[in-house]
């Protein structure tokens, strides 16, 4: 089989040549599409689904959330199983898959499950998939924060947005930040309303999280003896605020041939328009929020906090989707996130501390040195074993092709090339069995030239030595 093999090869050679070429230029370009990462993501193909729901034991999540959910989800096609957790007010559920089975399908079969599921839970609960990414998506992270904390600005224009000689900070809004919590807060805003939407239509970016701050709230905290002596309850309280949130169109009003668009906008805007709300009136006379309920800015609870450089301060991270180039899409983090910072408020800026892409550039490196110095000392090695330069290069011309053939399936099989997939590469093996292939041809030539008494296969290359025979 062997032998006509070579046959086929050395009548055919033209043939085999641009076949070889065909193989280097697939491989070439499967290299550019290759997903290169630091080391290989081996976290399972799997699903999250993570409910809220504050004010409930473990206990009771388990029950009335957890239980329901994971029964909703068995039964799923290429389910292998589900591990479920259960905390204070936090239910979250990990539904694995086979490898075969697409993330795209198995996250649609499970929304269809929770639609029916959530007929089985309290009223309020509302379930959600967590994003499609995996446990090492995590490719860039940045700090939102002051960049002078303390407010010490060398110049200080007092009107315009940044910080203001008596130590507060106007927004671009116009709003006056006077506490740590309103200025923290703000921080998370700028997080929230400003960087994480640039972000998320970045390409191969899967979600942005963030961590510390505080997100902004309007508490309304009623005085019950106040409600009681004007006949109201929480709830007539609760009711005003709906009703005085929306935004009604009541059509619109043809005149001299056109339309006037006719709408009420009643969108609250500020904390003084929450306590001008009307709950309700006594002889004629209304009674506003203000009189049964103080109204002021505060924090919605949280369960973590960040800090930077011993301030507070707003962490951001940036997760990939599955099967994406982690080193592309934190480029394309670092890139957008230097164009978002000269759009951010004044003093407020956001700062990278981690990027993937530093960790895979390294990773590239060692992996570039380990193939160069491996095919170098393979080259060395083979030339002091077979005497013969050209044939040692021609065995080692094995390694960078049996590499292109490998990108190319490592493409298709959606492998990323990373330290363990490409720098534990042993060049042992690749060139064994061309060392064996060129030795021999080298021993039948040097045969057949001495039957011919044409001298040995290395006085070929020498003009002198061909000259004397």
């Amino acid at each position: 089989m062997l032998e006509n093999v070579l046959k086929f090869s050395i009548e055919h050679r033209y043939l085999i040549l641009m076949g070889i070429v065909l193989i280097a230029a697939i491989g070439i370009f499967s290299l550019q599409r290759l997903p290169i990462d630091a080391v290989p993501d081996i976290t399972p193909n799997q699903v999250q689904v993570n409910t809220d729901f504050p004010g409930l034991s473990p206990v009771e999540i388990e029950k009335q959330i957890t239980f329901p959910l994971e029964n909703a989800l068995a039964g799923i096609p290429g389910l292998t199983y589900t591990r479920s957790l259960s905390r204070n007010g936090f239910s979250q559920i990990v539904a694995t898959f086979r490898d075969d089975v697409s993330v795209y399908f198995a996250r649609q079969q499970v929304n269809e499950r929770l639609a029916e599921a959530r007929k089985n839970l309290p009223p309020g609960v509302d379930p959600k998939m967590g994003a499609i990414t995996t446990g090492l998506g995590e490719v860039y992270v940045w700090a939102v924060s002051y960049k002078y904390p303390d407010g010490n600005v060398v110049k200080i224009n007092d009107g315009a947005p940044g910080w203001q000689s008596d130590g507060s900070y106007l927004t671009p809004e116009g709003e006056r930040l006077v506490t740590d919590l309103q200025q923290t807060a703000y921080l998370r805003t700028v997080e929230d309303w400003i960087i994480r939407p640039q972000l998320k239509g970045l390409e191969g970016l899967a979600d942005v999280d963030a961590i510390g701050g505080y997100v902004k709230k309007y508490h309304i905290q009623p005085d019950p003896m106040k409600l009681f002596s004007f006949g109201l309850t929480f709830q007539d309280l609760i009711e005003a605020v709906k009703r005085n949130n929306t935004s009604v169109g009541a059509g619109y009003i043809e005149y001299q041939g056109e339309a006037y668009v006719v709408r009420s906008d009643g969108r609250i805007q500020d904390e003084a328009q929450i306590a001008d709300i009307v709950v309700d009136t006594r002889s004629g006379m209304p009674i506003h929020v203000h009189d049964v309920a103080t109204v002021e800015i505060g924090k919605e609870l949280r369960t973590g906090s960040a800090s930077l450089n011993s301030k507070e301060a707003v962490i951001g991270t940036a997760w990939m989707l599955i099967g994406a180039n982690s080193r592309t899409v934190a480029a394309a983090v670092s890139e957008k996130l230097g164009q978002i910072n000269q759009t951010l408020p004044p003093d407020i800026r956001a700062i990278p501390l981690l990027s993937r892409t530093k960790l895979v550039d390294a990773t590239i490196a060692t992996v570039r040195g380990n193939l160069a110095e491996g095919s170098i000392l393979v080259v060395v090695v083979l030339f002091v074993l077979l005497g013969n330069i050209s044939a040692a290069i021609i065995t080692a011309l094995a390694i960078p092709l049996s590499m292109l053939m490998a990108f190319t399936g490592m493409v298709q099989l959606n492998i990323s090339g990373n330290l363990m997939s490409l720098g534990a590469i042993d060049f042992g093996l690749i060139v064994d069995g061309a060392v064996i292939i060129v030795e021999n041809c080298l021993r039948r030539l040097g045969e057949k030239q001495h039957d011919l008494g044409r001298g040995t296969v290395p006085s070929r290359a020498s003009p002198r030595s061909h000259g004397s025979q």
